[in-house]
């Protein structure tokens, strides 16, 4: 997947939720809109997202010491988590906390049509940030389902956003049907509904969200197809005559480590081993650019012949 097209999709999605923010708060302060308040708060929540997302991919870019051999990749990962746990759940609560108070006191909502014209605005601009996302992960998810390119993402940025963005549009529609029927019918409490129903929906995104950088977090190997690329690599390789078994793991989004324990010819001398070693090396990083780290050990192949 491509880092550089998963920024592309954070710094739309932060200008376009910035904007919205804004308009929320102040339709929030002429109708007293619950349901206005948590959009609010629920562009708010989005924007700190976004730029924790910016500030993790800085941050992880640091080059490698003593103290971090790999690198500092990992980063990327522990600034997802924290978008899915803190500021998901935190403007899902107060959402849900919103709600409840206003189903407990209901008041009837003043200059109605500015929630109304607010929230339609809202929907058009985070649908232009979604195509934009959905734009990127078209050029990185394949023959995948968008559902599992973001199970299979290995960089945190563009699953993020994607089901960031698909919870903002599914929420301004809750918003729009709670404020439409508290305008229809009278009833502040449907206004109430409209609240919690993008509370509980930030907190499904959330709990979805913390899984998903939880698996990061603790190290996930390649894809399948980037395991076979660096066999077939390696087994291409003159001298190499088989891989006898292959470890990888994601030190970083973008960062690949490669141990492999390759068979060689009973009769290869150490001059002869090192140059094999080093043809496929530049094989496999051929074959797969994000492989950074990469340890091949030798070995005689004690397979019996078939």
């Amino acid at each position: 997947m491509s880092t550089e097209g998963g920024i592309k999709a954070v710094v739309a999605a932060l200008l376009a939720n910035l904007g919205i923010a804004v308009a929320k708060f102040i339709a929030f302060f002429f109708t007293g809109s619950s349901s206005m308040l948590s959009e609010a708060i629920h562009s708010v929540a989005d924007s700190g997202n976004q730029v924790l997302l910016l500030v993790g991919n800085k941050r992880a870019r640091k080059e490698a010491d003593e103290r971090h051999n790999f690198g500092y990749g990992r980063r990327r990962f522990v600034y997802g988590f924290v978008v899915a746990v803190v500021l998901f759940l935190v403007g899902g609560l107060f959402s849900l906390y919103e709600g409840w108070h206003k189903w407990q006191h209901p008041e009837p909502l003043d200059s109605w049509w500015i929630a109304v014209l607010v929230l339609l605005v809202a929907i058009v601009l985070e649908g232009l940030s979604f195509r934009t996302a959905v734009r990127e992960a078209n050029r990185s998810r394949g023959r995948r389902s968008m559902v599992q390119f973001v199970r299979d993402a290995r960089q945190p940025e563009l699953p993020v956003i994607l089901l960031e963005d698909a919870g903002a549009l599914v929420g301004l529609v809750f918003a729009l049907a709670g404020v439409g029927l508290a305008v229809l019918t009278g009833n502040g409490r449907f206004d109430a509904m409209g609240a919690m129903a993008v509370g509980t929906l930030l907190v499904v995104i959330a709990i979805f969200l913390a899984m998903e950088m939880a698996i990061m977090l603790t190290g996930e190997s390649a894809l399948p197809e980037e395991v076979e690329a660096i066999r077939v690599a390696l087994e291409s390789s003159d001298g190499v005559n088989r891989v006898i078994h292959l470890r990888t793991l994601h030190v970083g989004p973008d960062e690949l480590l490669v141990a492999a324990k390759i068979a060689v010819a009973h009769s290869a001398t150490g001059r002869e081993i090192a140059e094999d070693i080093d043809d496929a090396e530049v094989k496999l990083r051929a074959a797969v650019p994000s492989a950074k780290y990469v340890f091949l050990e030798p070995d005689i192949d004690r397979t019996p012949p078939a």
